[in-house]
């Protein structure tokens, strides 16, 4: 049984590096909070990234709720970068800004923070007299496993990813198995054999790689180094995915520790996504306050996603149709300028108008405070990208999914809500299906349904929610599952014994 780490006076420093995207960055900085937390702040922890992505970073903790002591233990580290080098437009670091198109970009430049990463931890090997306990990398920044390894220290891979989507991602990229059938459905390896995943559900970057793009130049060889890594922590928790972590673990033969996101309990909207909110909150918790109890739909495609044109037209027409209450999180469609003024002309006629004056929809522009929302009593599910924190988000308070998976890990995230738990229904996926607005008043009506269905799945959310809060929660000496994980990852890294 591990030992608990508080007790544990022995110091130590690690080293974190997450890819650029916000998607990564705050569990990174949710993880070295937790770590910091629960060993009274025996450790240093420097999360090591580019300059602009660090200063999202600073600008999160100063709007924090942790301890000053915690700040004085989290060390904010930038790396040189120069993105035009790669191709990039100057300035950018981060994924927020770039279209899905030139994302690989960022993925290729991010292999050019090798050398500072390097220097940094020789000069933290130098000043202290000894290397890092470890380096935690981000599972797509393989290449970190050889700089650990080559400065005496260990790597461990964070996916910021859940148990599943975690080994159907890197399965299909390693292995192409949609590549070697022509039907629909394929088995890809680390599954079952009757497990099957649908084509049509996958990206297309990843429909059509083939080895020869670049982004399977990219991803394969950076899994395997992550591979080659002292262990994996997972972005989930044990009671949420018990059959997928075991299959993990068999799959990589490695160490892999499910920590849950802190974040989630201690945190409001704007610290977490460092974004002012497209509305104020006092305005969005009244108008959520005058409707009935699970009665109104929360939609949302996460930081970096939005959906075609055709199909936000679709959307909204289902919307007024369906005659539920919602607040609708909107950005230009696909193709546009994501960050830009949002037009009149990708919605009905008078749509936007309409929902206003009866009051039934909210439309928040950009950002909007998705943890108070999820967390109020009126709403009743959420029509999601499926992305793995508002996944995880959303079942911390007990609300079912709606699921339109776009892009990465996505679509095994809809797959397992939908198969695995019962909490989801997969309404279509990626930008370039066809729905039409009946498809989705008809979706809509079954999981807000308040018998059938629907009410089967906010019965299985709301457990979920109860299993979440107990796998975080400590009570004198019994401890929830993330907090043993967690306590049994950093036990194993202060051993002197290899893991």
């Amino acid at each position: 049984m591990a030992q608990d780490p508080s007790k544990n006076n022995k110091h130590g420093h690690i080293v974190m590096i997450p890819f650029m995207a916000h998607g990564h960055l705050i569990p990174f900085l949710a993880l070295a909070k937790h770590i910091l937390q629960r060993t009274n702040n025996n450790f240093t922890i420097t999360i090591a990234t580019t300059p602009l992505n660090i200063q999202y970073l600073r600008s999160a903790l100063s709007s924090s709720s942790s301890s000053t002591t915690i700040h004085d233990h989290l060390q904010l580290s930038e790396l040189p970068f120069n993105g035009i080098q790669h191709g990039l437009p100057p300035n950018i670091e981060n994924t927020e800004k770039l279209p899905l198109t030139s994302i690989i970009k960022l993925f290729n430049a991010s292999t050019s923070l090798d050398d500072p990463l390097r220097s940094l931890i020789l000069k933290i090997t130098e000043e202290e007299g000894h290397p890092p306990l470890c380096v935690i990398s981000d599972v797509f920044l393989g290449w970190v496993t050889n700089v650990a390894k080559s400065c005496g220290t260990k790597n461990i891979s964070f996916s910021t990813c859940g148990a599943y989507g975690t080994l159907a991602y890197i399965s299909i990229w390693t292995h192409f198995p949609h590549r070697k059938t022509d039907s629909e459905e394929f088995w890809t390896p680390g599954f079952p054999e009757n497990y099957r995943f649908k084509r049509s559900h996958m990206h297309r970057m990843i429909r059509l790689a083939d080895g020869n793009d670049d982004w399977s130049k990219f991803f394969p060889p950076q899994i395997a180094l992550s591979m080659k890594s002292d262990g994996w922590i997972c972005y989930t928790i044990e009671e949420l995915e018990p059959f997928a972590l075991d299959l993990l673990r068999k799959y990589l033969n490695l160490p892999v520790w499910s920590v849950c996101p802190l974040q989630i309990k201690d945190s409001n909207s704007k610290q977490r996504a460092g974004k002012v909110s497209g509305i104020a909150l006092e305005e969005c918790i009244e108008w959520l306050n005058s409707k009935d109890q699970s009665s109104v739909l929360y939609i949302s495609f996460g930081s970096q996603n939005t959906i075609s044109a055709s199909q936000m037209m679709a959307l909204a027409e289902g919307l007024e149709k369906s005659g539920k209450p919602f607040i609708w999180v909107i950005r230009p469609p696909f193709g546009y300028d994501m960050n830009g003024e949002f037009g009149a002309q990708w919605l009905p006629e008078g749509f936007e108008e309409r929902m206003k004056e009866s009051k039934r929809g909210l439309l928040v522009h950009k950002w909007g405070p998705q943890l108070e929302i999820l967390s109020h009593s009126s709403t009743g599910a959420f029509l999601s990208h499926c992305g793995q924190n508002s996944m995880l988000e959303s079942l911390s308070y007990g609300v079912p999914i709606i699921g339109w998976p776009l892009a990465a890990e996505q679509a095994y995230n809809a797959k397992m809500l939908e198969e695995e738990l019962g909490v989801g229904v997969i309404l279509t996926a990626t930008v370039e299906s066809v729905i039409s607005g009946e498809e989705v008043k008809n979706v809509i009506e079954t999981v807000m349904d308040q018998g059938g269905k629907g009410k089967e799945m906010k019965a299985k959310a709301k457990e979920i929610a109860v299993l979440m809060r107990e796998a975080t929660t400590e009570n004198g000496e019994v401890k929830g599952s993330s907090l043993r994980s967690l306590d049994d990852f950093i036990t194993t890294i202060l051993s002197s014994k290899s893991l």
